[in-house]
């Protein structure tokens, strides 16, 4: 028997970094999302051996211990020890044998949520081998405390949220960590034609997204006028693109992310760099008509809106600064788990 999950990744269309404490706590955060079609992949094998072994599928990164309650965290396994720790403890779980293995299909730190879908595709794999009873919200919450709480590491809310729900969702993000997921009902023209027109671009480069949330948290904690006053746009961004979404204004898209990308860049500065502004500008100046980086900033994926017939125009003149263009469709469907009752010669 092999436990399997999967959990997709996602794109923010607007409003990215007011999912992140202390904004998100004092003024309220709001973030339109959409999952596509790359995933973060869990393998679990149920072993009788009193062992536990944690692999990294395609890095040949491979950690064998023995079971306990508790195990000591260990790089780069971080996040499968802190998701082990973390069920053992919540559910009062006796030490449990097995092989955990992940795969993604994105680059880490390349700004499409990929550590905190790793995260919930890990509990997936647990939810489905233990029968816990976890609902979506109890899942995404679950994994945003492993992530931010026990592995203190930095970060927002809306990664986990999106794997674990999938579709194009408004989010609502309010004080004491309360999260609301609105699943928008789009037309199926009008995610079509939204699909056909977005580009998406590996800069290929990648970042550490702590560094730049931890400037933004310094920003909000400091009063910084111009930094807050960005975030109230950005917010005020994802209402925008959530109505025009709902009417099928599809004209509009690019202008939003526009005025969103102008204030994301004020929120801290490491969240674009020479490299992000010419290949925005090219885009541009080829027929886009707006654009953003994916995640926090600073390198990883960005994308673009490119109306009419731009989007070969505006793909071959950005492919020529270093990066490739990535494929991908909308997805409805967030975190999947099954049973395979094949036999495996492992």
């Amino acid at each position: 028997m092999i436990i399997r999950s999967k959990a997709p990744l996602r794109i923010g269309l607007a409003g990215g970094g007011t999912d992140v404490s202390p904004y998100s706590d004092i003024f309220g955060g709001a973030i339109l999302n959409a999952t596509i079609d790359l995933y973060a992949y869990a393998s679990l094998e149920p072993l009788n051996n009193g062992k536990i072994e944690f692999c990294i599928d395609g890095k040949n990164l491979q950690l064998s211990v023995d079971s306990s309650k508790v195990l000591e965290i260990a790089h780069p396994f971080e996040l499968f020890i802190g998701v082990y720790n973390r069920i053992v403890r919540e559910f009062k779980l006796e030490p449990l044998s097995f092989r955990l293995t992940s795969y993604i299909e994105a680059p880490q730190g390349s700004g499409l949520g990929t550590s905190s879908t790793i995260v919930v595709s890990l509990i997936g794999a647990f939810v489905e081998w233990l029968k816990l009873p976890l609902g979506k919200y109890d899942i995404a919450r679950l994994a945003y405390e492993i992530e931010r709480i026990d592995l203190g590491m930095s970060g927002g809310k809306q990664d986990q949220y999106a794997a674990t729900f999938g579709g194009v969702n408004f989010m609502e993000f309010l004080s004491n960590d309360k999260v609301i997921v609105n699943p928008l009902q789009l037309k199926e023209e009008v995610l079509y034609e939204l699909e056909f027109n977005l580009l998406l671009y590996f800069t290929a480069t990648q970042r550490l997204s702590a560094t730049i949330i931890n400037e933004q948290v310094k920003n909000v904690k400091e009063k910084n006028e111009k930094s807050v006053e960005a975030m109230h746009h950005l917010k005020e961004q994802a209402q925008q693109m959530k109505d025009s979404l709902l009417r099928g204004d599809l004209n509009t898209i690019g202008e939003i992310l526009h005025f969103g990308w102008t204030n994301k860049k004020k929120i801290a500065h490491s969240i674009s760099n020479n490299l992000i502004d010419t290949v925005y500008e090219t885009a541009l100046a080829n027929g886009a008509s707006g654009g953003k980086i994916s995640g926090a900033g600073g390198g990883g994926f960005m994308f673009f809106y490119c109306p009419a017939v731009t989007k070969i125009k505006v793909a071959k003149a950005i492919e020529g600064l270093g990066g490739r263009v990535q494929a991908f469709k909308f997805t409805n469907q967030g975190l999947t788990t099954w049973t395979s009752n094949r036999d495996f010669d492992l």
